[in-house]
């Protein structure tokens, strides 16, 4: 069975994403601005929501009609094949609805008619008045955009940036998929050196870790889907776990560092990267970014630094970015990228960024600056000429 999945992610990031679908196996539908809609089957729900590392979430794509009235809205609710996925027991209502430049833009209002749709249609098709709905969940959520409705059921529940490592986050966090996105916009691998200078909760280097491991990122949680036996056999998510294990290298040697002047952040870091299973990977250590070094040539910064979001920490900044300008440029032949809403960053810096990205970060405007250092040599092998 040939299914559309939608998969949303952050604005700005959609070729990472659509990077990571096609690395998969799988064929691209549409790309719109925060999601990507892709061809599949039952078993790409599974491998979806267990090895992309960018999405926010795994839709199953119901279906997209045009609506400007809410009776229109209903009677093409109504008219979606809903008991193709919903059993008579399930759990069904309409989670979440976004409206962007269209006339119906009251998110109650939509959701409310439109499970009211969902229960005529399913009561005439399973000739019933009442639902029990005591079995598995089926999530509606809907997203308008210039008057056309699109309709998804949640696959993954508990969005997917949620890899369940991350008890306790610094302030400003930066999310699991963000940061993997991110770091997937550079040309860092993990045979390369990387270090966050304020690495706060982590979250970069665990997500670098995880990469440089083939750890899949959601191999270790659970997903709304696993329930629906109508649609999706166990078989596959047991497939699509085994094949996660069989991929992990666990033994491979890295150079991730991540420093915090705060040993109490550092601490949490320290516990958060453990808790991912790549606590060996990483180094951690207390450090100021005025000490910033590292012996080797060719590395990699990856960080989000602090912006500033109160007045009083708004006055230090001037002086922690030239900090880490300065710590920068003794650090020969390296690259930096950082990702930051201070708009005075690159000024105090001291350096231009070869590339910069809008990039939002839930409703804040941020900045992903690349500072590129020289690419290393090739290495070549030894030859007999």
């Amino acid at each position: 069975m040939r299914i559309e999945l939608i998969a949303p992610c952050h604005f700005g990031l959609e070729a990472v994403l659509k990077r990571e679908i096609l690395e998969l196996g799988y064929e691209i539908a549409e790309v719109e601005d925060g999601r990507v809609t892709f061809y599949g089957d039952a078993a790409a729900v599974c491998y979806a929501n267990v090895f992309l590392r960018t999405a926010e979430r795994i839709l199953w794509k119901v279906g997209s009609f045009q609506a400007v009235t809410f009776e229109e809205l209903f009677e093409k609710t109504r008219a979606l094949p809903w008991e193709d996925y919903i059993p008579r027991d399930g759990k069904f209502w309409v989670a979440k609805a976004a409206s962007v430049k269209s006339r119906l833009f009251s998110p109650s209002d939509i959701q409310s008619i439109m499970k009211k749709a969902m229960v005529r249609r399913l009561g005439e098709r399973y000739h019933v008045e009442w639902f029990p709905e005591d079995g598995a969940s089926y999530p509606v959520r809907v997203f308008l955009k210039k008057d056309v409705v699109t309709v998804g059921i949640d696959t993954s529940g508990v969005s997917l940036h949620k890899r369940g490592y991350r008890e306790v986050s610094g302030k400003a966090p930066i999310t699991e998929t963000l940061a993997a996105a991110l770091i997937m916009l550079t040309p860092w691998r993990g045979d390369r050196i990387l270090v966050d200078p304020f690495c706060g909760s982590g979250t970069f280097l665990i997500e670098a870790a995880l990469m440089a491991a083939d750890i899949a990122p959601g191999m270790n949680r659970s997903f709304t889907a696993e329930g629906w036996k109508n649609l999706i056999p166990r078989k596959l998510w047991y497939d699509a776990v085994n094949e996660a294990n069989d991929r992990i290298r666990d033994g491979i040697e890295t150079d991730i560092q991540g420093y915090d002047i705060d040993s109490s952040v550092v601490r949490i870091a320290r516990r958060n990267a453990d808790e991912a299973g790549v606590g060996h990977l990483i180094h951690f250590q207390e450090r100021d970014v005025r000490n910033l070094s590292h012996p080797k040539k060719y590395g990699f910064i990856i960080t989000n630094p602090p912006y500033g979001e109160r007045l009083e920490e708004k006055e230090a900044l001037p002086q922690l970015y030239r900090a880490f300008g300065e710590s920068f440029k003794r650090l020969d032949s390296w690259s930096a990228y950082m990702i930051t809403s201070y708009e005075d960053a690159e000024k105090y810096f001291g350096r231009k960024a070869d590339k910069n990205r809008k990039i939002y970060n839930g409703m804040l405007k941020t900045y992903f600056y690349q500072f590129q250092g020289p690419k290393p040599p090739r290495r070549i092998g030894t030859s007999l000429h």
